[in-house]
Parts: C-alpha cells; sequence; structure tokens
C-alpha cells in the first residue's frame, strides 16, 4: 500500500459503536481506534495503541487469519468489501520500521526476573509484556537464531524473515536477552536456571515432536514430516544448509497428508523447490479443510492438486525408499507413484524438560497440565507454560492471546511471592 491508498482504506471504517472487528480479534485490538488514527495520518499515535496490545504486529498483519477473524467480523463485509486490517496493520507497522516512529521507554527491571524457554509467539509476546512491566528477561532457544515457527516453520512467501528479524530486535530494544543454541533439557535443566535466581520460568517450546500414523511403510525412507521439510528449507534460505541437503528437488512427485495451514505451506514449498508433482491428500471435503480458503486458493493457482475424502492407509517402497502411496477413495483402494510423502498431521510436545525436571506434570497427550489460578503455572511452583506445549494454541495470535494472559499469571505470582519475602523478611 502506499500512504494514499492507506488512508483512504482507513476512512472506509465506521468506527462502529460496538466493534466486531475487535471482538473477532483473539488479542482484541483496538482496531477502529488504531484505524482511525491512521486516517487522520497520526501514524505514531496508530502504531502506539497496536504496540499496547501486540508484540509482533508486522506478523499478525501478515499471517493471522483475518477473514475468519477481525475481517470476517466486519459489517462492511455483509453487503460490500471489509476494511482490509491485516495490510493496514501491516503497512503502519512497516512505515514504522523504515521511520522509526516508536521508541518504548525502558522500565527499570526491578519487578522481577523470568526465564523463557522457546522464542516462538509465545515466548516473545511473553518477553515482551513482561519487559514493559519492568521484568528482568532472558529467552533460551535450542536454534540457532530466534523466532521458532515463524522462522522455521512459516515459509517466506508469507512471512519474510527479515519481518521477523525486525519484530524480534523491536523486543530485545526493550530490554529482552535471548541466548540462542541452548537446549533446555540437555544444556540446562529448569533446576539450574531456578538456581541461577530467576523468579518464574515460562515455557513455550511448541510441539516438536511429530504426531504418527500406524500405517504400513510410514518409516520408509522419503516420508518426512511437512514441518521438517519447511524448517530445512528455512535454514537453507538463510544459508545455513545447503540445497542438497532439502529433501525435495525438480524429480520428485510429492504428496501432502493433511489439509491446514502447514500443509498448505509444505505443497506450496515443494512447488518451489521445482517439485514436478504436489498432491495434497486430504479424508474429508474441501468444506471440512482447516486452512484458510485464500491458502487453498492460492496453492492451486500455483499447480497444486488436490485429492479429497481420501484415506491414506500406506506407503509403498523399493529398496528402503518409498515408491507410491495407497489409498482409500470413494470405497476403493487405489496406488499411485510417489518420491516423496509429507507429513503434516500434527505434532506434541516433546519430553526434554518434562523428563529432566521433578514436578511437571503432562496429560496422556503429553501436553503440560497447567492452572487457571495464577494462569498457566504447571504443577511445579513458579514453572509457567503456555501456547502448543499446553494445548491452548492453534495459530500465532491465538499463541499470543494465550501468552497475554499467562504474563498476567507470572506477574500476580512473582508480585506475590516477593511480597511474602519482604514481610517475612520483616518479621525475622
Amino acid at each position: 500500500m502506499t500512504m494514499l491508498e492507506a488512508i483512504t482504506e482507513a476512512k472506509r471504517c465506521l468506527r462502529c459503536k460496538v466493534p466486531l472487528c475487535k471482538k473477532g480479534c483473539p488479542i482484541s485490538n483496538d482496531i477502529p481506534d488504531w484505524i482511525h488514527e491512521l486516517s487522520m495520518g497520526n501514524l505514531g499515535n496508530a502504531m502506539a495503541i497496536i504496540n499496547a496490545k501486540s508484540n509482533l504486529p508486522a506478523v499478525c498483519g501478515r499471517v493471522c487469519a483475518h477473514e475468519r477473524q477481525c475481517e470476517g467480523n466486519c459489517v462492511l463485509g455483509k453487503k460490500d468489501r471489509c476494511v482490509s486490517i491485516g495490510r493496514l496493520e501491516q503497512f503502519i507497522s512497516d512505515f514504522d520500521n523504515q521511520m522509526g516512529l516508536i521508541r518504548q521507554p525502558i522500565l527499570q527491571k526491578d519487578r522481577g526476573s523470568v526465564a523463557i524457554v522457546g522464542s516462538g509467539p509465545s515466548g516473545l509476546t511473553v518477553a515482551g509484556i513482561l519487559a514493559r512491566n519492568g521484568f528482568s528477561v532472558d529467552i533460551f532457544e535450542m536454534e540457532p537464531q530466534p523466532g521458532g515457527v515463524l522462522m522455521f516453520g512459516i515459509p517466506e512467501y508469507r512471512l519474510p524473515k527479515q519481518v521477523v528479524t525486525r519484530e524480534i530486535k523491536k523486543i530485545m530494544q526493550l530490554g529482552v536477552k535471548i541466548h540462542c543454541n541452548v537446549t533446555i533439557g540437555v544444556d540446562l535443566t529448569i533446576d539450574k536456571l531456578f538456581e541461577q535466581g530467576y523468579d518464574a520460568i515460562f515455557i513455550g517450546t511448541g510441539t516438536g515432536k511429530p504426531k504418527e500414523l500406524d500405517l504400513p511403510g510410514i518409516h520408509l525412507l522419503g516420508v518426512r514430516r511437512a514441518i521438517y521439510f519447511l524448517r530445512r528449507f528455512s535454514l537453507y534460505r538463510s544459508g545455513f544448509l545447503s540445497r542438497e541437503e532439502i529433501p525435495v528437488d525438480s524429480s520428485d512427485t510429492v504428496f501432502v497428508i493433511g489439509c491446514g495451514n502447514t500443509a498448505m505451506d509444505a505443497a506450496r514449498t515443494a512447488r518451489r523447490c521445482g517439485a514436478r508433482d504436489v498432491t495434497v491428500v486430504y479424508h474429508r471435503s474441501i468444506d471440512n479443510m482447516s486452512a484458510l480458503k485464500s491458502e487453498y486458493e492460492d496453492a492451486v493457482s500455483e499447480g497444486v492438486k488436490f485429492l479429497w475424502n481420501t484415506r491414506l492407509t500406506g506407503c509403498k517402497g523399493e529398496n528402503g525408499h518409498v515408491c507410491g502411496i495407497t489409498a482409500v477413495v470413494d470405497g476403493k483402494e487405489v496406488e499411485m507413484k510417489a518420491t516423496k510423502v509429507l507429513m503434516a498431521i500434527g505434532s506434541a510436545p516433546a519430553s526434554r524438560i518434562v523428563s529432566t525436571t521433578d514436578g511437571i506434570e503432562v496429560d496422556e497427550g503429553g501436553y503440560v497440565t497447567t492452572s487457571e489460578d495464577p494462569y498457566g503455572m504447571t504443577t511445579r511452583m513458579g514453572v509457567f507454560a503456555g501456547g502448543d506445549v499446553a494445548r491452548r494454541s492453534a495459530t500465532v495470535v491465538h499463541a499470543m492471546q494465550d501468552a497475554q494472559k499467562v504474563s498476567e499469571g507470572i506477574m500476580r505470582y512473582v508480585d506475590a511471592v516477593r511480597l511474602l519475602a519482604r514481610i517475612n523478611a520483616r518479621i525475622d
């Protein structure tokens, strides 16, 4: 958008007395307020309003499911075209970055010290909120770069890595420190972090362990997790891997199993790798897919094929490598040639942290059990968890929504513990 286009679009907003767009936003962004500021050319004010609710506005402006959330609830969309909220948020965030409009004050870090495990959307959101409220924050990330799924799980064409990098830089400017190449549960444990003096610890590690289908041939060479493929491609684009280390090339016939946004990302990225044929296999109909319609339409425009109401029954192998899949279509089992199969059927939490820490309970699926009061605290005092690892997230913005609530829980907990310590010190 140009400045004129953005302001013209902002002027379409009706500033409804009961803004349904705000109700549709998981983090309750004050959408009409910042759009109104934009309509008057007050971009600094608009950015300040956005910052009050969102730590990753340039990310949300690009990857949020706007058609199902804010834009999907815009009253103008019922008779005409909804306000392009996502594009406006992206415009303001990009303009702020280019012009340096907002530089938030750094508060004295005397309210407490918190360690955060994982630098995905949950961890970054908690870090930003705590830093803005006077906490000293350290993030520990196992990858060579921070960002988690934002950096390694969402393709460049949907979310440029320079956008993620600059959003992380803004959070670091609040005083947050990030330590990469540190795996909690291997290099350090939760107990060791507490020994270093942290008042609380937040686990936002997401779900890194793949779910598996109990089907013949599922462990053949060439059968990979979609998220593994996306991560490898991202590492290649960032210069950490060579092209030969990407598990898809121009000779491949690829089948993607699943139909969420990860499946769409994998299918479209496979096409960008030059795969000669890419097909998404889904056991339900197009009306029941979890992917956004816009993502599906983009995939189709790029040559991705779809098999609906098709259930995978196994993978065929030759010399230990996948050479085809079997599936049931309209009640009949068919066999199709394949050289690569990418599984996009979900994942579960890894057990590195839980297995090296006493007192953290998990449910039958391996998800960390947390409380409602203080929100997000695990069964281990002072250890909190949120997002996917606690089975409370689906998208980037939903991870941020949960992280907002966990941040409140952490602040309440640390304040209470410190107050009690001061009282006990006076009594003694």
